[in-house]
């Protein structure tokens, strides 16, 4: 699914894992929309050799995962080793159910930044505007 927005900006939004709750994806991908970008949307269930694959096809300029299994710490350093692998090299944000002290360890294995529950939908736009380099 994608949804265009007015700017050139394309990022790609997923749920890694067997986590079916996709609600808040949706509501991040909207909301970027909103602000301009176009977003690729994955939906769940995805795996992260499938969300390298589809960010490499779509040349999207960042990638944003939600993870709310507890899962994120195996699904996330996957996912950052397969897009060193094939040569993806864009900033990858993570949000969802994650323990504030998890935040450290997903920055260590190469996150650009890390989205805890009760985040401002503002905040997050930011932060992908700043991760594409894209002044707000």
């Amino acid at each position: 699914m994608s949804w265009e927005g007015t700017s050139r900006r394309k990022v790609l939004i997923a749920k890694l894992g067997l986590d079916g709750h996709d609600r808040g994806a949706k509501v991040i991908a909207m909301a970027l929309r909103d602000a301009g970008f176009r977003v690729v949307y994955l939906g769940v269930h995805q795996s992260p050799e499938n969300v390298v694959r589809v960010a490499l096809e779509e040349d999207v300029e960042a990638v944003g995962v939600s993870i709310l299994s507890g899962s994120h710490e195996e699904l996330v350093s996957d996912l950052i080793r397969v897009a060193r692998e094939r040569g993806l090299k864009v900033p990858i944000l993570v949000g969802g159910v994650i323990p504030p002290e998890d935040v450290g360890k997903l920055k260590e294995v190469g996150v650009y930044e890390v989205f805890l529950p009760g985040i401002p939908l503002s905040k997050i736009v930011e932060a992908f505007r700043k991760a594409v380099g894209e002044s707000a």
